[in-house]
């Protein structure tokens, strides 16, 4: 008999077995795609709301050198890294020089996030001098980026989003920390639906004005941008701006519902690269769409990221920003962090019902590694939850 999940409606859910995924021989060619990776707390540390995040090194590096055997670059220290959420800038500092150490020795691919949160919103916002301690924030944790040897990214800022009165701050800001920053960096719009902290960023709450006003500064600053991250997932805007971008900037799509359709080739051969958390839960996929991109083979990879769509969605359902939990949750079941935790205690933010069903969509997609030890995890979570009792 097949391994199975015991249901909280007193029903089973048969595992399939697991699916083998080919690793590629060769980097990746035809995009640059990152992941973006989660920390993994110390089972034994006082990993609680408000305490400091205490982190298992080891855990957290396998989980990117995981990431780097399948082809895919790092995204350090981000979103889904719990930035903001329980990881502080101490911890991220530590985990940027841990993770560019291992990309070096392991010849990873590896971005990191910089950002302003070493910032006290309490002391900043009626302060005689806000933006130039939000620019001096960004070019401390640039700076640190840097001599780690990461490729900077340039994180939307809570500080920045708190005190700008206009437009014209975020260009003057923004503008500043590209002057002061040694090689190209990649920029991230990150939307309110991930942080609602920054809503109205880029001065408006409008997306059309906002955009006009991020385009203007890509196009004062083209030569020290690389690329830039969206996250607003809406795929049209993202065709849109795509579009638009100065030649030679790359559009890293962060839309973690239609990264299937945009980063295959539209009709007219444009498609973004990747910035992705989902990459982190779907890497064995994703790798496999990418090779056969690198094969010419578009349909095929279409269909093999269409065929982890359902599991997207459904990871980052609002609370979208609550998406982490179910990373965390997965990489539990695959046996590559030791217990289901989180640092700042967040592991309680999404339900029962919730990871149940992420559980059955990731079987489905074929990315539960070792179904057995999957069931075994799922089953004893079911009954310290309480919620077999039907069984």
């Amino acid at each position: 008999m097949r391994p199975a999940l015991l249901l909280p409606d007193g029903g089973r859910h048969e595992l399939s077995p697991a699916t083998t995924w080919t690793r590629p021989e060769a980097p990746l060619r035809s995009r640059v795609a990152y992941a973006a990776a989660h920390v993994v707390p110390r089972v034994d540390g006082e990993n609680v709301a408000g305490a400091p995040a205490q982190v298992d090194w080891d855990a957290t590096i396998a989980i990117r050198r995981e990431l780097w055997s399948w082809g895919l670059g790092v995204a350090e220290a981000m979103d889904t890294a719990q930035r903001g959420m329980g990881l502080d800038w101490p911890a991220a500092r530590e985990l940027i020089r841990r993770s560019a150490a291992a990309a070096a020795e392991e010849g990873g691919r590896i971005a990191a996030g910089a950002g302003t949160d070493q910032l006290d919103l309490a002391h900043l916002v009626g302060a005689a001098d806000p933006l130039d301690r939000v620019v001096e924030a960004y070019r401390e944790q640039v700076g640190v980026v840097e001599e780690a040897g990461a490729t900077v990214i340039v994180m939307a800022s809570r500080a920045l989003a708190a005190v700008a009165s206009s437009a014209r701050d975020y260009l003057d800001v923004y503008g500043a920390v590209l002057e002061h920053a040694r090689r190209p960096v990649i920029l991230h719009w990150l939307g309110e639906m991930f942080d609602p902290a920054l809503s109205g960023y880029w001065g408006s709450t409008d997306v059309g004005t906002a955009t006009q006003t991020f385009l203007g500064l890509l196009r004062a600053h083209a030569d020290r941008v690389d690329g830039v991250k969206v996250s607003l997932l809406d795929a049209d805007h993202e065709r849109a701006l795509r579009a638009a971008l100065p030649e030679g900037v790359r559009l890293y799509t962060g839309d973690d519902f239609n990264f299937p359709e945009l980063v295959c080739p539209d009709d007219d051969g444009r498609f973004s690269d990747a910035l992705l958390g989902v990459f982190a839960a779907i890497a064995p996929a994703a790798s496999a769409a990418l090779q056969r991109l690198d094969d010419d083979d578009p349909a095929e990879a279409r269909r093999i990221l269409d065929s982890t769509r359902e599991l997207g969605r459904h990871l980052f359902e609002a609370p979208t920003y609550h998406y982490k939990v179910g990373i965390a949750f997965l990489a539990w079941l695959n046996g590559v962090q030791p217990g289901f935790q989180m640092v700042g205690g967040l592991a309680s933010n999404r339900s029962v019902a919730h990871l149940t069903r992420l559980t059955v969509l990731a079987d489905r997609a074929g990315l539960l590694r070792d179904p057995a030890l999957a069931a075994d995890r799922f089953n004893g979570w079911s009954t310290v939850m309480g919620v077999r009792a039907g069984a």
